[in-house]
């Protein structure tokens, strides 16, 4: 009973107590191999961290509550590179020495390596200048560089309670010695104010960014499954907290007292094990539940629906067939693309063949169903034109194994472009698509995923039947939050429906108009899936993004039917639940399906006092069955400290956090308030956030500084980008669609997501060409951009090629294979592959640059003054943008302003 399973695998590292203890990495802290490191460190150069002679900036700004530019245009997707470091820090308490500068706005600070986000270092500025400094006066504020350098080589090792982990930036080892890896939870802050008064006061929001099922390194462990038998993993008897490292084994081993409510709960006879003479069980470090912050427990029969194991899950393919789909080569694409991707259908560790049975549909107007058992000679195709009344007119057949019916399917998708070449219908249905696949999983008895291609609104006359409702005259003014919410409440029924069975669905769109993304999104969205997004789709330029999408997303590691719950140890209580799911009560977070690249963030609120000799304890917990349909509990577990000092508090913020949990929480606003109180309440709350460490935790000093939080010196950059972005304040070119999309994209990232995608990463491409790593990220502002150079800028969703007009012949020639920069084709997708050294440099970085990503990026070639380029300059977020987004100098006076506003 008390060894590890070993059905583990690739995901899973099966161990059995027999082996003997955990390896050494595990139970000792044996240093670790590095990993290998993509960005070399570089250095920043150092920004005054303080910005005085802001106290009355000059009028012609017109910054101020009333005629504070509206902001706009921004950041779209995820990238990662660092923004410049203006303001002043202070790092702890008043000291003798004041320790801010007076200075001008800063000159950039360049950053690298694989992401780039804010600092985190205790550097303090010089002794204050005698006289007023000049422009050009600099501080090195090796802010990124210095995390990189600092905490970079050695492992982050999580034994150490309310440790601050090293910046998304920065690129690190792990080592699992009883809490969580930050891969899996990151907070805004670890250390938490013991009241609720002194965290009001600080209105810092304090809340988890929670990954269960991140992708880890190669060279990091992967969870242990443990395994208890039929009796199942060992819980707290009250509130039913699992067994972790916080557990105190008492009375010589036979109970353990609750970490989280204090409860007293007698150790099962097959769990007992005695007690060292720390007090500590001697199979401690034998068992993963008792000494590392994450494992998985494999479920029993008390944790399946209906207390019956699953089966395997399915994936059902559904092909929009209207003429726009057929025409655009779209579902040719399709078909090729699923004969070699069937090969790739995610499988547990070491079996031969995934456990997975596919399904295929086809839909216009009407469904069309088909046969592909292995024993038929031809597919079998059943239409299904009733689509009010929505059945599966086949179970046998319908969902099989995709190696014993191979050629069966393979004839089938060698006929679907052949059968709808001549079509000529063009509406589409989509509510009965999803009914569809949601019947086929039910009558299966499994849960499974929806891969739905679609096209256009749909209009035809069918359940979810939708109007064009598209309305630009709507931004800004109070019914702007329209275009984010559904149009019915249909959609809203359905995904209830679909998460009760575990029917997840993933959604991509092909539109050459309006689709209504804020409706047909729903579905996707509360059963945890994925939405791809492909404006007027062409083969030829966008069917290496969209096949690189499909592919990622079949294959990647996906638990189903799952259930999260988070709980705490006395004192705080989660309270809200930003991400794609759906909650039926106020506890359990629902998901269809939940994927290695999705993230829940949880909101906690004080009930009671915390004390600073215990401590916060959050373990979250997160049932579901894996590909191969084996129920598991994986667990987090983390500990952070508490403080009755406000100085301790902004001492150990996560400002990458912070403004991840900030945006979420915005973005959900426009739902029901009008933006620009979204916006205002954003600005008022960083506001008050830095009015309160100035006015509680700064030494004494002139109102014509603005002094910042060491951690928090990037708040203002930040919280600029996330006002520009297009959900906030939308640019010229975008869609009430984009906004939708992008709205829903970003209530899923991780923090290294929403880090690039606020401020993307732009970095020049250098001639060096011996070097491996990547260049040097510099700061997002026009003024860093030379006519003689190329940039790469990348935030998630797209990179783009900036081609100086004045860029040598010679490299025009290596890199676009013409010979002048007025032939460079603005039209291309991917550059040419040439056999020279500058190409293969260049090429590589973008494919360093792809893989850091979780959606193959769309590569957009832009040649200074060319049209593109006003495209192009909204991801330059440290500059004014042409919507009147307020420059960064701009916005840090403006915040400046409001600060002082607070103070007296």
């Amino acid at each position: 009973s008390g060894s590890f399973s070993a059905t583990g695998s690739g995901l899973y590292t099966p161990y059995t107590a027999s082996q003997g203890p955990l390896p050494p990495s595990v139970s000792q802290g044996l240093p670790l191999a590095q990993p290998p490191f993509s960005g070399q460190p570089v250095s920043t150069q150092r920004l005054p961290t303080q910005v005085p002679g802001f106290a009355s900036p000059p009028s012609s700004t017109g910054i101020g509550p009333s005629s504070y530019p509206p902001t706009t245009g921004a950041p779209r997707p995820p990238t990662m590179p660092g923004p410049p470091l203006p303001v002043q820090t202070a790092a702890g308490p008043p000291t003798s020495q004041p320790n801010h500068v007076s200075s001008p706005p800063p000159p950039p600070s360049t950053l690298s390596g694989p992401y780039q986000g804010p600092p985190m270092s205790g550097l303090r500025g010089p002794p204050p200048p005698t006289h007023p400094p000049q422009p050009g006066y600099q501080m090195q504020q090796n802010v990124i560089e210095d995390d990189r350098s600092n905490r970079g080589s050695e492992p982050f090792v999580t034994g150490v309670r309310g440790q601050v982990p090293p910046l998304v930036t920065t690129n690190f080892l792990v080592k699992d010695q009883g809490n969580a890896s930050p891969r899996y939870i990151r907070c805004t802050s670890y250390n938490i104010p013991c009241t609720s008064d002194m965290a009001k006061q600080s209105q810092v929001p304090l809340a988890a960014v929670i990954k269960p099922l991140a992708t880890l390194p190669p060279d990091e462990t992967l969870p242990y499954l443990v395994d208890h038998g039929e009796s199942g993993p060992v819980r707290c008897n009250r509130c039913k907290a699992y067994m972790c490292p916080f557990m105190q084994f008492i009375e010589g081993g036979r109970r353990f007292q609750c970490c989280f409510c204090s409860c007293v709960t007698e150790v099962p006879p097959h769990y007992f094990q005695h007690l060292d003479h720390t007090g500590k069980r001697v199979d401690f470090y034998d068992r993963p539940e008792l000494s590392l912050g994450s494992y998985e427990f494999l479920a029993t029969v008390d944790y399946c629906k209906n207390n019956k194991f699953p089966s395997p899950p399915a994936f059902i393919f559904m092909i929009d067939v209207s003429y726009n789909a057929v025409k655009s080569g779209l579902v040719r694409l399709i078909c090729e693309e699923l004969k070699s991707l069937l090969d790739y259908l995610p499988r547990e560790g070491n079996m031969e063949e995934s456990a997975i049975r596919v399904g295929f549909v086809t839909y216009n107007k009407v469904l069309h169903f088909y046969n592909v058992k292995s024993s038929l000679a031809q597919p079998q195709m059943m239409v299904v034109s009733d689509v009010a009344d929505m059945f599966v007119p086949l179970l046998d057949g319908f969902l099989v194994n995709v190696n014993e019916s191979r050629t069966v399917i393979i004839s089938l998708l060698d006929q679907i472009p052949e059968m709808f070449a001549d079509t000529r219908e063009t509406e589409t249905v989509f509510g009965p698509v999803i009914q569809a696949g949601l019947e086929a999983l039910k009558a299966a008895e499994c849960a499974g995923k929806l891969f739905i291609f679609h096209t256009s609104l749909p209009i035809a006359e069918a359940p979810g039947k939708l109007k064009n409702r598209d309305d630009k005259k709507l931004i800004n003014t109070d019914k702007e939050k329209t275009l984010f919410q559904p149009q019915t409440s249909f959609y809203n029924n359905l995904a209830k429906d679909c998460v009760a069975q575990g029917c997840c669905v993933d959604l991509f769109l092909f539109p050459n108009q309006y689709l209504d993304v804020a409706t047909l999104g729903i579905v996707t969205y509360q059963t945890g899936g994925s939405i791809y997004k492909y404006a007027y789709f062409q083969v030829r330029t966008d069917q290496d993004r969209f096949l690189n999408d499909l592919r990622r997303d079949v294959q990647k590691e996906v638990g189903f039917d799952a259930v999260m719950r988070v709980r705490t140890s006395t004192g705080i209580r989660a309270t809200d639940f930003f991400g794609a799911f759906f909650m039926s009560n106020t506890t359990d977070v629902e998901m269809a399906g939940l994927d290695c690249d999705k993230t829940i963030t949880v909101e906690f609120k004080h009930d009671d006092k915390l004390s600073e000799d215990s401590g916060a304890l959050l373990q979250c917990a997160l049932l579901y069955t894996s590909c191969a349909g084996q129920r598991r509990l994986r667990i987090h577990n983390l500990s952070l400290n508490c403080c009755t000092q406000l100085a301790d508090l902004y001492r150990n913020c996560e400002t990458d956090t912070l403004i991840n949990y900030l945006a979420k929480y915005a973005y959900r606003g426009v739902l029901n308030s009008p933006v620009k109180t979204v916006r205002d309440a954003l600005i008022n709350q960083c506001a008050q956030i830095l009015a309160c460490y100035r006015k509680n935790c700064a030494s004494p000093s002139s109102a014509g500084q603005l002094i910042l939080p060491e951690c928090m010196k990037l708040l203002p950059v930040y919280l600029n980008c996330v006002l520009k972005s297009d959900v906030l304040q939308p640019g010229l070119e975008v869609t009430t669609d984009d906004r939708a999309y992008i709205r829903q994209l970003v209530t899923s990232m991780d923090v290294a997501e929403t880090n690039v995608f606020f401020y993307p990463r732009l970095l020049p491409v250098v001639t060096d060409v011996d070097s491996d790593s990547l260049p040097a990220a510099i700061r997002n502002s026009e003024e860093r951009l030379s006519k003689g150079d190329i940039y790469l800028l990348e935030n998630g969703l797209n990179i783009f090629v900036w081609v100086g007009v004045n860029v040598q012949q010679g490299l025009i020639q290596n890199l676009f294979g013409v010979s002048s920069f007025s032939q460079i084709s603005s039209t291309l997708n991917t550059l040419p592959v040439l056999e020279n050294p500058f190409s293969k440099k260049v090429r590589s970085i973008i494919d360093m640059l792809q893989v850091q990503r979780s959606r193959y990026m769309k590569l957009i070639i832009v040649k200074q003054e060319d049209k593109l380029e006003m495209l192009f300059k909204q991801f330059l977020v440290e500059d004014k943008s042409l919507t009147g987004g307020a420059s960064y100098v701009d916005f840090l006076c403006h915040m400046h302003k409001e600060i002082r506003q607070l103070l007296s």
